[in-house]
């Protein structure tokens, strides 16, 4: 039955509406529909939650507004884990890449790193269409301008010309677009990302709530016309084959047309010409506040802070199959244009290239994340949860992977089911989850294999067996992609057997086949071939059993690690303890301890400027500290 106010807004709205069943309350509003939305409104609704996407041009939905690749170091661990979860990203990636590598791949199997250069058009309309055929979700045009709170929980959200519509829970992606400012030398204008409108209303609403806010800044190259380009003078970058797959579900035959990236560098002109001009760079003239990605520096930040290197590196990477333009990933800037055209001419390939569109800066509000818990969830605010660039983060997958798990939570709340929290020692979500809300972002945040204590368990070809059978019992996994699943582990449970029993002769002596596969720099596929009679399996599955056999004492290792680390969340921190004394903690470490006083390390980890590092320095000293009790109770 509908409440008075959904009657309402049935009554003004549903004859504008492009909405399917109208007449309903729905559990969980997603407001924006970039990546970061798409992933909370589809695992919102595969959970079983009445939802509805509310975006200000439905047509922009899943677009790649920066670079069109997906993955990378660290990003692709978090793509599996969308995937093993039974989010969209992954799939999409493998629908419309047209240039797969796997990087450190000399490296250990930890760090390998799958990464896509997509066709824009061919994502974007894959996403739309996900949206389009599922289940329980419903989406709009409109640009939402309030949210409607009431004894602080959320009611529902108020549209432009008075629309209101009720729901239990919200979930906030609004990416760049609150406040946003778009900055190109002198220039400065009010945008959510170039050609759509910033939201301004709602940002304002957002400061009357009191919450934690500040600004951030990222930014984009200039886009050239592949065909002003002279790519013989570059070095050609092919994609990996084989190639591998995004999705636990994928396969190659699933890619379309593969196509080379190519590379170029800076020079020490096209940094005399940078140098310049940056009295005229919105980054350093003050124009811009906020804080830019460390790990994604413009071309004046590299210029500048690198001064020693005489060049960087530009790797062209095509946006499409049916069209000519190409993305400089390296040269981000926010120079007048006449000075991106002057730089960008003095690099060898591109004497001639024609800008199709002028890089820029873009300024925007986010919220502290230390406001959330760990579900992402406003902790003011109940049933406001919030996911995206929003919460401090930069690039696709960060999104992805938050909106995944607020769309979870939001859907099992509306259901008065209990939440769910990822953990570090499960996944990468989980890594940056507790980063962010224990941490905050002084910075654009972006993921890194370093951050994670427990690498080699978090690795990318597990994530389905670390978290497709959770997302099952939480709903977000299809019986589809449970079944395949099941298969799948039950294929390698019977691999990993035979392997015990698979024999070779190798120079007349016998060798286990799980003895071959400990050696550096062996492989699956080279065991196969010394092993034609025993019908071993030349796939992925096959690789991933290489790996458990050959670092099955550090998995075990590791296991442990996390047991015990468990156990110490609940050492007790002596009451009178001085962190000032501990000087291989931070400053900000021992001032923020010093203030909060925690009684244990969970209550620690929690504590802004206190890494996992920080940690185990507290570990030490309490282990000093009971060892030094107890000397002087034996000395009695």
């Amino acid at each position: 039955m509908m409440t008075g106010f959904c009657r309402e807004f049935f009554l003004i709205f549903a004859s504008e509406s492009n909405i399917i069943n109208i007449m309903k309350e729905y559990d969980v509003i997603v407001i924006g529909g970039g990546h970061a939305g798409t992933e909370a409104c589809l695992a919102s609704a595969r959970c079983g939650a009445k939802t509805l996407l509310v975006t200000q041009t439905f047509s922009t939905v899943g677009q790649m507004s920066c670079n069109p690749s997906i993955g990378g170091i660290g990003k692709g661990h978090l793509t599996k884990e969308v995937d093993a979860l039974g989010g969209v990203m992954a799939r999409a990636a493998d629908a419309s890449g047209i240039h797969f590598r796997t990087l450190n791949k000399k490296k250990g199997p930890a760090v390998w790193a799958t990464r896509a250069q997509a066709d824009r058009n061919l994502y974007k309309a894959f996403i739309q269409n996900e949206i389009k055929h599922q289940k329980n979700l419903d989406f709009i045009d409109g640009e939402v301008i309030d949210i409607i709170i009431k004894n602080n929980e959320i009611r529902g959200v108020e549209l432009q010309e008075n629309h209101s519509i009720c729901c239990k829970n919200i979930i906030l992606t609004a990416g760049t677009f609150l406040s946003g400012i778009i900055h190109v030398g002198d220039k400065s204008y009010s945008a959510g990302r170039l050609g759509e409108n910033a939201s301004i209303k709602l940002a304002n609403r957002m400061r009357d709530l009191d919450l934690m806010m500040g600004r951030l800044k990222t930014g984009t190259p200039p886009r050239l016309d592949g065909k002003s380009i002279n790519f013989d003078v570059m070095v050609e970058q092919p994609g990996d084959f084989p190639r591998p797959v995004f999705s636990f579900m994928g396969k190659t035959s699933n890619h379309p047309k593969q196509v080379s990236c190519f590379i170029t560098r800076t020079n020490e002109k096209t940094h005399e010409l940078i140098r310049n001009s940056l009295k005229k760079s919105p980054l350093f003239n003050g124009v811009i506040t906020g804080k830019g990605p460390r790990y994604c520096p413009s071309i004046e930040d590299k210029v500048t802070r690198f001064h020693e290197k005489n060049s960087h590196q530009i790797f062209l990477e095509p946006e499409g199959l049916n069209t000519d333009l190409i993305y400089p990933n390296g040269i981000s800037t926010s120079l007048p244009e006449a000075d991106q055209e002057e730089f960008i001419r003095s690099i060898d390939g591109l004497e001639k290239a024609k800008i199709t569109k002028f890089g820029y800066a873009i300024e925007y509000d986010f919220f502290d994340p230390r406001g959330l818990t760990s579900f992402l969830e406003n902790k003011k605010v109940g049933g406001f949860f919030m996911a995206g660039q929003i919460n401090g983060t930069t690039g696709y997958e960060e999104a992805a992977s938050q909106g995944i798990v607020a769309g979870i939570n939001a859907a099992l709340k509306s259901q008065e089911k209990e939440m769910w929290s990822p953990s570090r020692e499960q996944s990468y979500i989980g890594v940056m989850i507790d980063d962010l809300i224990t941490q905050g972002a002084p910075e654009p945040y972006r993921m890194f294999t370093s951050r994670a204590e427990h690498r080699l368990f978090l690795r990318e070809d597990n994530a389905d067996q670390r978290l497709t059978k959770l997302g099952w019992n939480l709903g977000s996994v299809s019986k589809e992609r449970f079944s395949a699943y099941s298969k799948k582990i039950d294929l390698i449970e019977k691999e990993i057997e035979k392997l015990k029993h698979v024999t070779f002769f190798e120079e007349g002596k016998k060798v286990f086949a799980g003895d071959y596969l400990k050696r550096p720099n062996t492989s699956y596929d080279d065991l196969a071939k010394l092993c034609p009679d025993h019908n071993l399996i030349n796939s992925s599955i096959g690789e991933n059993c290489a790996v458990n056999i050959r670092y099955e004492g550090y998995i075990a290792r590791q296991e442990t690690e996390i047991i015990r680390s468990k156990k110490d969340e609940e050492l007790s921190l002596p009451e009178k303890i001085n962190y000032e004394k501990i000087l291989a903690l931070s400053s900000e470490a021992r001032e923020n301890l010093a203030i909060a006083r925690p009684q244990n390390l969970r209550q620690a980890a929690k504590i802004p400027g206190v890494t996992p590092a920080a940690i185990s320095i507290l570990k030490v000293q309490i282990k000093a500290i009971n060892n030094s009790k107890k000397t002087a109770s034996d000395g009695k």
